[in-house]
């Protein structure tokens, strides 16, 4: 795969991930046995991968700890994301979620090393001023958006620890690990509360299609091609596109659901905020050279 096909499975991943909103939207299963399902078939998705290919995955007994924690927070990450959509709607889920880099900005500095710049708690105010005009004007969302925000926490702070953990680990052994225990916590979860099960009675075909669609599609191949893409693309490259997904996600939103997603214009003013400062700060963030 040479630079420019690198570049165009990169934007194509990205806009998969753009329909993870929608697949979570048109799924009629609740957030937590989605969340269930959607690990359980990007688990062996991935494990295929690693059996197809013959990779090795040699872990630690003090590794496999480690990302049991990291497989944790990314089932409460993915929770809380779909919950938010469930109460909300895609755009002001998906809005909110960027925030995402701001919260990378102030818990990475504890987990993975450095300082917390003046720059950053600076772009991390101008963010805050955003989500704070989208509370104004989008009340009724204010549930789905605290929802999302705890999505874009737990992210910013699995994402952190992955930076520093892979620096010792194989990327496609965490993974795997990852979604195992993901899926396992989740399980487990069910299992004790009452309140929840694994609503199977909902698995139709459609349901179990679009399962199929987000854990294969919009999870385990996007994975495995980003392995790949990673070789020939620089990390400042794959920030900015990756930054397109809530772009993405609304686009595709507007389009297919229409007058649903259509917000207030203080939404949109909230939201140019927080996509802007996201944009400035993967700029600034720029590899140095050489």
């Amino acid at each position: 795969m040479n630079r420019r096909s690198s570049l165009i499975a990169l934007h194509a991943i990205v806009l998969i991930w753009g329909f993870t909103g929608i697949l979570g939207k048109e799924i009629s299963l609740n957030a937590v046995p989605l969340v269930f399902w959607r690990t359980l078939i990007a688990f062996l998705g991935v494990l295929g991968f690693v059996w197809i290919f013959k990779k090795k995955v040699q872990l630690s007994y003090q590794q496999v700890i480690k990302l049991a924690l990291v497989g944790l927070l990314i089932a409460g990450h993915w929770i809380a994301f779909f919950t938010s959509i469930k109460l909300s709607n895609i755009s002001t889920a998906l809005t909110v979620l960027s925030t995402n880099a701001i919260f990378t900005a102030i818990v990475a500095p504890w987990i993975v090393g450095g300082k917390t710049s003046p720059r950053e708690l600076l772009m991390g105010g101008v963010g805050t001023i955003g989500l704070a005009i989208i509370f104004h004007f989008e009340g009724q969302f204010a549930l789905g958006i605290l929802w999302s925000l705890l999505a874009a926490l737990l992210a910013a702070v699995f994402s952190s620890f992955n930076a520093r953990w892979v620096r010792e680990m194989e990327p496609v052994s965490m993974t795997l690990m990852e979604l195992l225990f993901a899926n396992f916590w989740v399980m487990l979860f069910i299992l004790l509360s009452p309140q929840e099960d694994f609503q199977v009675h909902l698995l139709d075909w459609r349901n179990i299609a679009l399962l199929l669609i987000l854990g294969w599609l919009a999870t385990s191949i996007p994975f495995i091609v980003s392995i790949e893409v990673m070789k020939k693309i620089s990390p400042f490259t794959c920030a900015i596109a990756i930054n397109m997904e809530p772009i993405y996600s609304i686009l595709i939103a507007l389009y297919l659901y229409g007058s649903s997603e259509w917000m207030s214009s203080g939404f949109y003013w909230g939201a140019f905020l927080i996509l802007a400062v996201v944009f400035i700060e993967t700029f600034w963030r720029k590899e140095p050279k050489g």
